[in-house]
C-alpha cells in the first residue's frame, strides 16, 4: 500500500474533513476499513495509520519496549493513549477531534501528504515551506545514500 502525493482539503465548522478519494481508492483496494489517527511522534502533523499498518508498527513497538522498565511503559502508553479510531461516513468524511486539531495547529485548511503507508494531514500554512531546503535535502539524500552504498558492501 503505497500513498503518494498532496492534496488540499478544508475542515468544516465541526471539524469534519473528506479523505482524499484516490486514498480511499487505495485503502478499498487493500480491503483496510479501520483507520488509527495520532500526533505526529516529532513533528506538528496528524498521522493517518490503515490497522494493518498501525498493528505492524504497535508490533515494532512492544517488541522493543519492556513491560518491566517504568520509563519504556510510559513511552508505550503515551504513543497508543493518543491514538483513536477513525469512522469514515458513507460520503468519505470524517470527524478530527478539537484536541487533535489543536495538536496539530489546524483551522481550516489542511494538506493531506501521502507518506507511503501513512498519510499525513498538516495545516496548509506549515506546508508553505519546503521541510528541507533544495541543498540540505540533496546532501542529506546523498550523505544517507552512500552510507546504504557501504552498509550493502560489507553485507
Amino acid at each position: 500500500m503505497r500513498f503518494l502525493g498532496n492534496i488540499m482539503a478544508k475542515v468544516d465548522a465541526k471539524g469534519r474533513v473528506f479523505l482524499p478519494s484516490a486514498f480511499r481508492k487505495i485503502l478499498q483496494m487493500n480491503e483496510e476499513e479501520n483507520l488509527i489517527l495520532r500526533k505526529d511522534a516529532f513533528v506538528s502533523c496528524l498521522t493517518i495509520y490503515p490497522e494493518s499498518v498501525w498493528n505492524k508498527h504497535l508490533d515494532v513497538l512492544r517488541a522493543r519496549l519492556s513491560r518491566w522498565d517504568a520509563q519504556e511503559q510510559q513511552i508505550f502508553r503515551q504513543f497508543v493513549s493518543d491514538a483513536e479510531l477513525l469512522t469514515l461516513d458513507n460520503n468519505g468524511r470524517f470527524l478530527i477531534p478539537k484536541r487533535y486539531l489543536n495538536m496539530a495547529n489546524i483551522q481550516q485548511n489542511v494538506k493531506f501528504i501521502g507518506m507511503d503507508d501513512t498519510i499525513e494531514i498538516w495545516c496548509s500554512e506549515a506546508t508553505e515551506k519546503p521541510f528541507m531546503g533544495s541543498e540540505e535535502f540533496g546532501a542529506a539524500l546523498e550523505n544517507m545514500m552512500n552510507t546504504a552504498k557501504d552498509i550493502n558492501k560489507e553485507a
